[in-house]
């Protein structure tokens, strides 16, 4: 089985926890390493260039989408799927411009979050329900 490494930033520990036990639900999943803001997961992208970057917007030091364009200069190959308790249909489109694939609203993420996780590690877009502007 090939296991898919993923890094987890938020700067909620709950909500952390919360996100590892809905990905252990699978075994392929593996959190690697978690961070509490937006500059220690540019740090750790760097040295772990993880498969898969699992990134709030809101974060400090330095928020998801600033951290997500260094990410993506640092570790090009890591996929990085937004999960966010904002909805706002600009946040989404900026977040998205950043390379990232995907997006969940965090009140979808039970629902969502490994639907998210497999199109994204696929390399296509997932765009979660419940974001300003969409139907």
């Amino acid at each position: 089985m090939l296991l898919i490494r993923i890094l987890i930033a938020d700067d909620f520990e709950a909500w952390r926890r919360e996100v590892c036990l809905l990905l252990r639900g699978r075994p392929e999943l593996q959190v690697v390493c978690e961070a509490s803001d937006g500059s220690e997961a540019v740090q750790k992208a760097d040295d772990l260039k993880p498969d898969l970057i699992v990134l709030d917007i809101g974060l400090p030091k330095l928020n998801g989408i600033e951290a997500a364009q260094r990410i993506r200069q640092l570790s090009p190959n890591s996929k990085i799927l937004f999960l966010s308790q904002n909805n706002d249909l600009e946040v989404v489109q900026a977040a998205l411009g950043t390379g990232a694939l995907g997006y969940v609203y965090k009140m979808n993420a039970r629902k969502e979050l490994l639907s998210a996780v497999d199109a994204v590690l696929l390399g296509k877009q997932f765009v979660g329900s419940g974001l300003t502007g969409r139907n």
